[in-house]
């Protein structure tokens, strides 16, 4: 079996194996002794001239420090103001700085340079993530051969707005010089073949390949899952029953909890999400008093100013709503700017009767697979999902389906499944429940390892990707 090296912005070195990435990659890498690559997570005064060599279960870490000018000019400059924003469809916020394009491409031939002396003739290379789109191209000019492959988490806009992005068709040339370059939707996948038609002169040699410098690039669509099972599990930990005696005395007998959970992130839609909450509440004056919405959205990117100023809307919004129909012994939103356990959440994803995941634009967004896991198939609750996250591709028929960007339909929405008779509640969780448990984060990990090695040395039977 050959070796895998993966590559990605923060590896899981010495912390729990847990979410999307670490649980699939390191599965992969305990298999197949592999190394993982990337940032240690520390900023340092000067560049580390090498790397820092570790192993954990027959897994080789190899990791670096950012110097404090990459971490401003690479992470939180280019990665997060210029290429986030444009990938979840939000021009109007990036910053296109060329100081920080410049650092975002020397931290690249950076790492480059540190792999590349590590990396064995036979090795495959899993490149992740929008932090590394030029890595492949920087590897092949350091003379790498090998099978290369790169999957994009977030979403890939269509070319209009990528072309935005005044370095864009180096960046996408450094994306083609990957063997495999996978997707999380078909949607992204087209988008992305449309600009490498348009922009790159690459030829279409069918749904799932491109042509270009003479070389074929396979370009699928492997929507990431959830390890359903495990995670269906700690619904029934002692944490997370924990979790639900703590917030029972907010439900009391009769109110249906209706949840949240996002990081806090203007792609995520929440303030969206607050202003529907608040029309439901204009709307149907026999819920006050029965329902309780609790939004949990821990902070992230602190140091970003788009950021902060989410923080005081969200602020300003929960407060306005709560002022307007709160009442001695209710409050209608419940925002917690903080971050619970995986077990604390599925605690309380079990007990929702309604998930709210309503981003404006997600990659696939792993919080709507996790509701569904964790529902109880007798008594299940009803997931509310934006048509414009990754993962209404797959669960589109259970779901009800919602333009976060239409507050009154959001609100007609979340009213429906409040009050959604249980044998469609229970038949509609059917339908996610078979796609969440069957199309788990061990059939995505199977199905690009098998593309990305054609010899036949993937690690399991794989499902069909295609369609």
């Amino acid at each position: 079996m050959k070796r895998l090296v993966g590559v990605s912005n923060r590896t899981a070195a010495g912390g729990p194996k847990a979410g999307g990435l670490a649980v699939a990659l390191w599965d992969a890498l305990v298999q197949r002794k592999g190394l993982w690559f990337g940032w240690s997570g520390e900023v340092a005064g000067t560049a580390r001239r090498g790397v820092e060599l570790f192993e954990e279960e027959g897994v080789e870490f190899a990791v670096t420090d950012l110097t404090e000018a990459e971490h401003e000019g690479y992470y939180l400059g280019y990665a997060n103001r210029a290429l986030w924003p444009v990938l979840h469809y939000r021009v109007d916020l990036a910053n296109f700085d060329e100081e920080q394009y410049d650092c975002y491409r020397d931290v690249n031939r950076r790492f480059a340079k540190l792999l590349y002396p590590r990396l064995r003739e036979d090795d495959l290379v899993w490149i992740h993530d929008y932090h590394f789109f030029p890595m492949a191209q920087d590897l092949r000019d350091l003379g790498w051969t090998g099978r290369t492959g790169f999957f994009l988490h977030v979403p890939f806009p269509p070319p209009e707005i990528f072309k935005s992005v005044p370095d864009h068709r180096a960046l996408a040339k450094g994306v083609c010089a990957n063997d495999v370059i996978g997707f999380q939707t078909v949607s992204d996948r087209d988008n992305f073949a449309k600009y490498s038609v348009a922009e790159l002169g690459a030829k279409q040699l069918d749904d799932e390949a491109l042509s270009l410098d003479g070389r074929r690039i396979a370009i699928r669509a492997y929507p990431i899952g959830i390890d359903a099972v495990e995670f269906q599990k700690l619904s029934h930990s002692e944490e997370a029953k924990a979790a639900i005696e703590r917030i029972e005395p907010f439900l009391g007998d009769s109110r249906a909890l209706i949840l949240g959970v996002d990081r806090m992130d203007y792609s995520k839609g929440i303030p969206n999400r607050f202003q529907a909450v608040g029309r439901l509440l204009d709307n149907a004056p026999e819920l006050h008093g029965k329902i309780a919405y609790t939004q949990i959205a821990p902070p992230s990117r602190t140091k970003v100013e788009e950021y902060a100023e989410l923080r005081e809307q969200l602020d300003s919004l929960a407060g306005r709503i709560n002022g307007d129909y709160g009442d001695l012994d209710w409050i209608p939103i419940r925002y917690l700017a903080r971050s619970y356990n995986r077990d604390q959440l599925a605690g309380l994803y079990r007990i929702a009767r309604v998930g709210l995941v309503t981003p404006l634009h997600d990659g696939m967004n792993l919080v709507a697979k996790e509701y569904v896991a964790a529902q109880d198939p007798e008594d299940p609750g009803v997931l509310v999902l934006s048509q414009f996250a990754g993962a209404a591709e797959q669960l589109k028929d259970g779901a009800l389906l919602v333009n976060p960007h239409d507050t009154a339909g959001t609100a007609d929405a979340i009213h429906e499944a409040l009050t959604m008779p249980l044998a469609e509640r229970k038949r509609r969780h059917e339908a996610l429940a078979e796609v969440v448990f069957g199309q788990d984060i061990a059939w995505w990990r199977e199905a690009f390892l098998a593309d990305l090695d054609p010899s036949g040395n993937g690690s399991g039977s794989v499902v069909s990707l295609r369609g």
